[in-house]
């Protein structure tokens, strides 16, 4: 049993389950799926409600902050117990391409040579960190959600606008991915 957990599901097993969210939070409860509106509602409860913004029931959406603290828990579990101790597989063509940058360290979730304390304080790594995270964040309140909020909740109501943002989303991807991610390694 244990051994199915430790494995990355396939696509046809782990797709239909993702999707299945979305009707059981609509039928149970009336709720949308979504993971960035947890930064508002914990913010909500930490900042004074005079701040427009903030000023709602943040309580009536608990159910919201208990979903992103177990898909964290969740993955600390999976990192710290289920994961092998073998190298993370990376195709050998992208290995190369990456060596040319100096990350060759494939021994956890996010190569060492990009994300760690140290690297915070390069301009590469300040970018990548700082820059990206605010951009990422950005982002998400401009568009009017995350990933999982449109692709998943928005395209399957049939959201214009959701299928608008996740076509912009991918766009971007593509872009960061062979146009600037390159350029951001080379500093």
């Amino acid at each position: 049993m244990l051994e199915i957990i430790k494995e990355p599901w396939p696509w046809y097993v782990a797709g239909p389950l993702i999707g299945l969210i979305v009707p059981a939070l609509l039928i149970l409860g009336n709720k949308s799926f979504g993971i960035s509106s947890s930064l508002r509602h914990i913010c909500a409860a930490c900042i004074p409600a005079n701040i427009g913004f903030f000023k709602y029931d943040w309580k009536k959406e608990l159910w919201n902050l208990f979903f992103v603290f177990g898909i964290f828990l969740g993955g600390m579990i999976a990192a710290q117990f289920l994961m092998n101790s073998q190298e993370i597989t990376v195709n050998q063509n992208l290995k190369t391409e990456l060596a040319t940058y100096g990350i060759t360290d494939y021994s956890n979730l996010v190569p060492t040579q990009l994300m760690n304390f140290t690297s915070l304080f390069t301009i590469r790594g300040f970018i990548m960190m700082v820059v990206g995270g605010f951009l990422v964040g950005f982002g998400t309140r401009y568009a009017g959600g995350c990933t999982s909020g449109h692709a998943i909740m928005g395209l399957s109501n049939l959201q214009g606008a959701s299928l608008i943002a996740t076509i912009c989303f991918m766009v971007g991807g593509f872009l960061m991915t062979n146009v600037i991610l390159p350029i951001i390694l080379s500093l």
